[in-house]
């Protein structure tokens, strides 16, 4: 028993000087911090137990800590012999004081083992042993004050007393000095865990326990902002649990076991996987991959909103102590406990908000990585369902998505916890009258409903025509030569603008809906608010509307209003995250290639085995390979040779597991290396081509770049091998390219060559070489297993076996002398051949063509040769029926993507020759404050009048609601309201008429902002895809395509939902924030003094925050680029890098990419919690500072001023936060209308259109072209590409145009069609000046067929005549010219048949046709070739060639030629040397002239005899 008791009102509270009993004292008050470290220990024990440091080093700080705990324990271990030594007749007291003393020593004894043990595992800080220190520090407050009370009265007191209360006060001096010393860490430990162990580590993870809770360890980037520019280098690397790293492995180990424990009927879910919710039941489903990680977030929001509800029970204890006669030290207690509960409320929010984000962060990488990975593993059928557009936009915005929501998903819990609590806490004030509000949240509960299901609707259809837009984009901005050569902008720019019409239409639908909710909830608070105080005053006439009454219930209104204001936010990332989460699930879900199509057993005896083996690109269709029976020797070169469409490269991609195995077996053993047809290039050196992730060997390298024909290439780069190669090879010509290709499947040192006719697409002269120097019996290749699909009968006789294909099957197979006289198909093949080439004028093609007659003769008779070659003849004039089989469009339909074209730049290396060794240029980021030009930008974009409009709309809501507020506090404050029913009335109509103005106007403004907002937003995407269209080719080659795709997805989304919300919702906050510094001032006019220092520490804060956080906004928005680049790149070559077993590598690299991205995104929202919690501190200060204001001027201030100003005043903590987050939000999202407005300064080409000097509209009539003294560069500042061109070509010539790599032939054409600009010279087509026609004019009345056919989804018929001109009959009769008449009327669709994007369900051959029927429809008089026929078999190059020099008699042919035998029949040749026209003659001329450069080339081709 106790000499006192527990607790004594008397002492405690009723009383001018309060104090504890000394039993509460000696129990409670010693308890408390004992209790916290009993809580704690076990976290304590877990973070020792898992931290991977060792040995912190003794420092001042840490032994400190050891001494002076050791010290104050010392002491009560003395005190406690001491008391027990000693007996006394109040022995009870004694034993409770020992048990106190017992504890007490306990806990010393307990910190100071932890103390020792967070030095042996290194840890720095210990977030127990503060929270202990802190709660010893204000439990010890009592005691501490009773010893100085001692103190001061010695005189009346046993002399015993002052040594007890010096120790007391030594005690609680040492306290003092420990908890501030917890404000320190330790030294960083001596051994660290490897993964911690990184330059320029987060300093977090070295942060004392207070520095993590208040942020103060991120003061030192706030610093660096404040002085300079935030550079990359000034930011820190990311903690282990950050990197994608740690986060993929988490992911993988939850989703592979779901994936495999579900049956076929259903399907896996991110979101069970993810441990989130399930959007379409609202509740936790499952703790799987991150739910744990939601725990700590939640219970901090949970007790913020616990916290919440404290102020406004203290605002009702002020206003009833200014109407009371309470102790005035009463006043001062709720001051003071209003102060502390705002800071720790704050810190509860903030470090809620930053658990959220983290976790929200760390899912958006796991899908973000989820995704690519997925992406290398689709099956081709699925590929062919999901367009690169769609993919793209769940990696960026769909993952964003997921992150927004997980940032705010307590939201779903939390707000409508608040409000049952506000509810309850009115239901205590006003009664029954309470259920009024109630019953006006109830009617929203159905409007929501149905609000919330037309939001979802028509976010699915927006993100569909958002996927629709954005591959739409990726296919014309991946076609933009094409594009322009054929002056078809206009054309693909209405119908981008015509599906974002569509889009914006439906973000309008939204947008309405998002207005509703907004205009419901923002009425809420007033709703229920006008129909409580209604019942109350109405129902009862003894109830009077008081301050009291009045300014709680208001408080809690205005409580009301945070959660109600937010969930239309809420709700809108409900249904774009339940929109994603169906898409995500979608994709992740479809099929996957099997890795047992092809299996990889190493005991078979051949390198490659298949026995019966039926192959389908996907399980719609019939086998496109039926029966493949084959075995290959090793160390054997083999050929796989077959007409057009026989199967001859699908029979590769079986191999490589690409399509999937019906029935029989296939096994392939050894390491396999793969050069496609067409070549695969990465955004990379050239080195780091050929090299591929492999390690550097010098040796070897050196022996590839000789043998693959490179060496003199690399002479003519700026950077030699080390010269950056822009997208998709841009700056390589095609036979480079393949060069490059086979180069990288050399250098792998593979054992078994999977080669896919890479040999098509080089000089005839090179190819010689490489088969020679590579792929021969005497090649570096020579002792390993080759596999060679080729089309060049010259090789066969020296290849070990050759396999014949026909309709998807091995028809034969044998030696070449085997072959030959089985008489089978393999003789029809080499008698094709030999039809197709019987007209070559290449002496070395004659030569090889009389060697094969002269064996088929012998083979199979001179007669039925004869016979066999009249009957190919008449088919080949007659009709090529046998082309057009090239394959049937269903069974093409499932080209892999290795065959996807490439879009190579017609520019070769003259372009890159004087620009350095990178070509893609540093993407800019601005610095300083967002300009005001771009705040004005989007202003102007919205419009000015419709601006003001908005202002107007807004300030005058928040006028009422400032005004209806006043109103209110007068009311409280008539005690005639209560007995005059006529006066109450008015009251009550003049509020309720204030509320209704204030919905209206807030209506009214919302709905005008979102509209023109997205208007706005449409304004700024249609000018800048004019901008882009309209710039010149030198900007897309030095800006990846993923960098300009940034901004038309991900900028251009944050204008159309991210930034309307936080511009909205700024205005509402400042304006609110207004409303209240208004009501407080108008209440405490003295309060001004102190106002306006706390206005000018709210500025340097803020000052302090922008400049870092938009800064890192900016570089962070530059990083996405980079993973979107990457991504694009391997969508393209995802053949390639299975064929290279280099998935790993690239899912390495794209995590690579994520990282960096994530090491900006994080110092992100960091940046906005390091300036929240200490804005609202100051918020806090404020709030304090008006309450003690009210207290101090008791009875001089009306109650219902202090109630309206308290409530004010409660409020405007997440007033301002929200103010201040929402400044930041609002200027780093303007980065995206800056990132935008960039782009309308991009330079641009001349005028589309100038009407004044269109030409006659038969121009061209006869094609003469004149060059004269022409001259040239890419770019201003670099030296010219032609020099001085004087030339006159004559109508009607065919003119064929020759020179080394470099020597200007593709500028010539470039020039032709004004893709490049004079700096010097003309040039004239029939006499008029070029650069004085309108580019539209100029290239629409020119032709040129590409090296690589181009082709964009849509229809056959929108492909060849976009803008209609032509009518059906025309476009049939160029498909008849170029036999693809039979092909396309096959097809139900005719010619609204549809082309996959990049016209992947075509073969390179009938796009190339395509190209061709696209030039026959214009029928232009001057037509350029750029070795349009380089990368096709041999067949569709003769069908070409016959075709042009039937169709294009009249007109003048210009062709640039790689192949000097396709030009040797022109009139005259164009020998181009550095820049200049070296020679100009007829080819027999230029032959005879052993001197001449001509004569040297074609001897090097082998084309004339030494």
């Amino acid at each position: 028993m106790f000499r006192d008791k527990l607790w004594d009102l008397d002492v405690t509270w009723n009383t001018e000087n309060p104090d504890f009993t000394s039993c509460f004292q000696l129990t409670v008050l010693t308890f408390i911090p004992t209790l916290v470290l009993i809580i704690g220990l076990p976290f304590q024990m877990y973070a020792s137990y898992t931290s991977r440091n060792r040995y912190t080093p003794w420092g001042v700080i840490n032994v400190t800590k050891i001494v002076l705990t050791l010290l104050v324990c010392s002491m009560f271990i003395y005190y406690y012999f001491l008391d027990c030594s000693n007996s006394t007749s109040l022995q009870y007291v004694e034993s409770a004081q020992l048990t106190a003393e017992g504890i007490r020593i306990i806990s010393y004894l307990t910190a100071t083992i932890i103390l020792f043990i967070n030095q042996v595992k290194g840890q720095v800080s210990s977030g127990v042993l503060f929270l202990f220190w802190s709660s010893l520090l204000f439990t010890s407050i009592p005691g501490f004050r009773d010893a100085i009370q001692a103190m001061l009265e010695t005189g009346r007191v046993e002399n015993s007393v002052p040594m007890i209360s010096l120790t007391v006060i030594f005690q609680y001096i040492i306290n003092v000095s420990m908890f501030i010393s917890s404000f320190w860490a330790d030294q960083r430990p001596k051994y660290i865990d490897l993964d911690d162990d990184i330059d320029n580590i987060t300093p977090e993870v070295f942060a004392s326990f207070p520095s993590k809770l208040v942020f103060y360890w991120f003061e030192t980037l706030i610093r660096i902002g404040w002085k300079r520019v935030i550079l990359p280098e000034d930011i820190w690397g990311l903690k282990m649990e950050d990197r994608s790293k740690t986060i993929v492995s988490r992911w993988e180990k939850f989703w592979k076991p779901y994936e495999q424990s579900l049956t076929q009927s259903k399907y896996p879910s991110v979101l069970v996987v993810l441990g989130n919710i399930k959007l379409n039941i609202w509740h936790f489903l499952k703790v799987k991959c991150y739910g744990w990680d939601y725990i700590p977030g939640t219970i901090c929001y949970l007790i913020y909103c616990i916290t919440l509800f404290i102020p406004p029970q203290i605002v009702n204890y002020i206003i009833g102590f200014i109407e009371s006669d309470e102790p005035f030290w009463h006043g001062y207690f709720y001051v003071a406990v209003l102060g502390c509960f705002s800071f720790i409320s704050l810190i509860f929010n903030h470090q809620s908000w930053y658990r959220q984000q983290s976790v929200g962060l760390r899912i958006r990488t796991a899908l973000t990585a989820a995704i690519y990975r997925k992406s290398l593993k689709l099956s081709s059928g699925a590929k062919n369902q999901i367009p690169t557009g769609e993919t793209l936009n769940m990696m960026s915005i769909d993952t964003q998505k997921f992150y927004e929501f997980v940032s705010y998903i307590n939201f779903m819990w939390a707000h409508p916890l608040q409000i049952i609590l506000c509810i309850y806490f009115l239901w205590g004030i006003l009664g029954p009258s309470s259920l009024a509000g109630v019953a006006v949240l109830v009617m929203l509960i159905p409007i929501n409903s149905y609000i919330g299901r037309k939001m979802n609707h028509y976010q699915k259809l927006q993100m569909k025509k958002k996927d629709q837009r954005t591959k739409f984009l990726d296919e014309t901005l991946n076609g933009i030569k094409v594009l322009k050569l054929y002056a078809w902008e206009s054309s693909f720019k209405q119908k981008l603008l015509s599906i974002r019409d569509s889009e914006v239409q439906s973000l309008k639908k939204v947008a309405f809906f998002d207005a509703i909710t907004n205009f419901l909830f923002i009425c809420t608070p007033f709703l229920v608010a006008i129909s409580s105080f209604t019942v109350y005053v109405l129902v009862d006439k003894n109830n009077i509307l008081d301050p009291q009454t009045a300014f709680v219930s208001l408080t809690y209104f205005n409580l009301l209003r945070q959660p109600l204001s937010k969930l239309p936010m809420l709700i809108m990332l409900i249904v774009q995250c339940n929109v994603s989460t169906k898409r995500i699930n979608k994709f992740m879900n479809n099929e996957e290639l099997d890795p047992l199509n092809v299996t990889h057993d190493e005991g078979f005896d051949h390198p490659v085995f298949a026995e019966q083996a039926d192959f389908s690109w996907d399980d719609e269709s019939e086998p496109n390979l039926r029966g493949i029976s084959m075995r290959v020797e090793e160390g054997s070169l083999v050929a796989v040779v077959g007409q057009v469409g026989s199967g001859k490269s699908s029979l590769l991609s079986a191999m490589l597991g690409e399509m999937k195995r019906v029935r029989g077996a296939m096994n392939l053993k050894g390491k396999v290396a793969y050069a496609a047809q067409q070549a695969w290039i990465q955004n990379s050196t050239l080195q780091g081509n050929i090299t591929f992730g492999k390690r550097f060997n010098k040796d070897l390298y050196d022996r590839v770049i000789e043998s693959c024909a490179l060496k003199q290439d690399l002479e003519m780069l700026p950077g030699g091998d080390q010269t950056e190669i822009g997208e998709k090879g841009i700056n390589l010509s095609g036979g480079q390219k393949q060069r490059v290709s086979i180069a990288r499947s050399v250098y792998s040192n593979g054992s078994l060559y999977l080669l896919d006719d890479p040999l098509s697409a080089v000089d005839a002269h090179v190819g010689k070489h490489i088969f020679e120097r590579v792929i021969g019996p005497k090649g570096l290749l020579k002792n390993k297993t080759r596999v060679l699909v080729t089309h060049g009968v010259s090789y066969l006789p020296v290849v070990d076996k050759i396999f014949v294909m026909k309709d998807g099957e091995i028809t034969e197979f044998g030696s070449y002398k085997e072959l030959l006289d089985k008489k089978g198909a393999f003789a029809d093949f080499l008698i094709q051949y030999l039809t197709n080439n019987e007209d070559s004028e290449n002496p070395e093609t004659e030569t090889e063509l009389l060697n094969l007659k002269f064996e088929l003769e012998n083979t199979i008779g001179k007669r039925t040769l004869e016979t066999r070659l009249s009957k190919e003849r008449s088919e080949k004039s007659s009709n090529y029926s046998k082309i057009s089989s090239l394959t049937d469009l269903e069974s093409s339909a499932k080209h892999t993507s290795e065959n996807k074209t490439n879009n190579t730049n017609f520019s070769q290396l003259e372009t890159l020759k004087n620009v350095g060794n990178d070509l893609i240029v540093t993407e800019k980021t601005e610095i300083g404050n967002v300009k005001f030009s771009v705040y004005s930008y989007y202003a102007r974009s919205i419009g000015y009048a419709a601006t003001i409009a908005i202002l107007i709309c807004f300030t005058l809501n928040q006028g009422f609601a400032v005004g209806s507020n006043l109103w209110l506090s007068r009311w409280s404050n008539d005690i005639r309201a209560g007995n005059d029913t006529s006066l109450r009335n008015m009251y009550l109509s003049v509020y309720g008429t204030l509320g209704v103005l204030q919905s209206v106007f807030v209506l009214i403004g919302t709905l005008v902002f979102l509209i023109f907002s997205l208007e706005a937003s449409k304004l700024m995407h249609n000018s800048m895809l004019e901008r882009i269209l309209n710039a010149p080719m030198s900007f897309f080659d030095t800006n990846p395509l993923g960098r300009i795709l940034n901004r038309f997805s991900k900028d251009i989304d944050a204008i159309d939902s991210t930034l309307p919300t936080f511009v909205r919702s700024w205005i509402n906050q400042l304006l609110s924030a207004i409303g209240t510094v208004i009501a407080v001032v108008f209440a405490i006019p003295v309060f001004i003094l102190v106002f306006i220092p706390l206005v000018i520490l709210f500025v340097i804060l803020q000052k302090s925050y922008i400049t870092t956080a938009r800064q890192v906004k900016r570089i962070d928005s530059v990083t996405k680029s980079p993973i979107f680049n990457h991504f694009g790149e391997t969508l393209s070559g995802s053949a390639t890098i299975r064929a290279f077993d280099k998935i790993e590598q690239f899912e390495l690299d794209n995590q690579r990419h994520i990282d960096y991205n994530q090491m900006f995104s994080i110092p992100s929202y960091l940046s906005n919690k390091w300036l929240g919690i200490r804005i609202e501190t100051l918020t806090g200060i404020f709030v304090t500072l008006v309450a003690l204001f009210s207290v101090i001027f008791k009875g001089k201030i009306d109650p219902g001023l202090v109630g309206l100003s308290l409530s004010y005043a409660v409020s405007l903590s997440a007033v301002v936060y929200f103010l201040v987050r929402d400044s930041g939000d609002v200027e780093t999202t303007m980065v995206s209308v800056e990132r935008i407005q960039e782009y309308q300064e991009v330079p641009q080409e001349a005028p589309f259109d100038i009407p004044e000097n269109d030409p006659e509209s038969e121009w061209p009539e006869h094609g003469e072209v004149q060059f004269a003294n022409y001259q040239t560069r890419y770019r201003e500042g670099l030296d010219l590409v032609l020099k001085g061109i004087d030339c006159h070509i004559l109508s009607g010539e065919k003119v064929g145009i020759v020179g080394r790599t470099g020597a200007g032939k593709s500028s010539l054409t470039l020039a032709l069609f004004r893709l490049i600009e004079p700096t010097g010279g003309s040039i004239l087509i029939d006499g008029v000046h070029i650069s004085q026609l309108g580019l539209s004019k100029l290239r629409s009345r020119i032709t040129i067929i590409p090296q690589d056919p181009v082709l964009f989804s849509g229809t056959i018929r929108s492909n060849l005549d976009p803008f209609q001109q032509f009518t059906d009959s025309k476009v049939w009769k160029a498909l008849e010219q170029t036999n693809l008449h039979e092909m396309v009327s096959r097809h139900q669709k005719k010619l609204e048949f549809e082309v996959s994007q990049g016209g992947e369900n075509l073969s390179v051959g009938q796009r190339q046709l395509i190209c061709l029927a696209r030039a026959l429809l214009r029928k232009t008089k001057v037509l350029v070739l750029d070795e349009a026929t380089a990368a096709v078999d041999l067949e569709t190059d003769d069908l070409v060639q016959a075709t042009i020099r039937s169709e294009f008699v009249d007109s003048t042919v210009i062709t640039i030629a790689h192949r000097l035998n396709t030009i040797l029949d022109s009139n005259r040749v164009m020998v181009l040397d550095a820049g200049k026209i070296a020679e100009f003659d007829s080819p027999q001329n230029l032959l005879k002239d052993t001197s001449s450069i001509f004569y040297g080339m074609a001897k090097n081709a082998g084309l004339v005899a030494d």
